[in-house]
C-alpha cells in the first residue's frame, strides 16, 4: 500500500469567507455540506464535496492561518480533472479568476492551465488521461 493514499482535503484561504463561500458555490454548482461558526463571528471554515471521488474542498477564514505560513500567491498547485480545460478555464475567468497560465499541452492525453481565485489561492485545471483510465478501471472492477 501506498504512503500518500489519495488526497484528502484541499484547503484554501479567504478573506472575506462568506464572499469565498458565495463563489465556490456558484462555480461548482452546489452548496458546502458543511459549516462551522466561530463563536459569533460567523463562519470560520466551509467545506464542499466534489468530483468523482467526493473530496473535500475546504475554504477557513484566514484569521486562522498559522503563524509563519505564507499567504501570498504560490507553492503547490492542485490540479483537478476537467474534461475540458479550455471550457472549465473560461468559466473560472468569467467568474473573477485571474488567468495565471494559459491552456498547455503538456504531453499526449494531459492538457492543463491555472488560474488564482478572487481570494488569491492557485487553482489547477487538468485532463488527463490516465485519471480516466484510472476511473474506468474502477468502475470496470464493480
Amino acid at each position: 500500500m501506498s504512503f500518500l493514499r489519495g488526497m484528502s482535503t484541499l484547503t484554501l484561504w479567504a478573506e472575506n469567507l462568506p464572499e469565498a463561500t458565495r463563489w465556490y458555490t456558484e462555480l461548482l454548482g452546489t452548496e458546502p455540506y458543511f459549516r462551522s461558526e466561530d463563536a459569533g463571528r460567523g463562519p470560520g471554515y466551509v467545506e464542499f464535496r466534489i468530483g468523482d471521488h467526493q473530496h473535500e474542498l475546504g475554504i477557513i477564514d484566514r484569521r486562522f492561518a498559522p503563524k509563519g505560513l505564507e499567504l501570498g500567491k504560490g507553492g503547490a498547485v492542485v490540479y483537478w480533472h476537467v474534461d475540458d480545460v479550455p471550457s472549465a478555464l473560461a468559466r473560472m475567468l468569467e467568474r473573477g479568476a485571474q488567468l495565471l497560465d494559459g491552456v498547455r499541452e503538456r504531453g499526449p492525453g494531459f492538457v492543463t492551465a491555472s488560474v488564482i481565485d478572487p481570494f488569491g489561492n492557485v487553482l489547477g485545471l487538468m485532463f488527463n488521461r490516465h485519471y480516466l483510465d484510472m476511473l474506468g478501471a474502477r468502475d470496470g472492477a464493480r
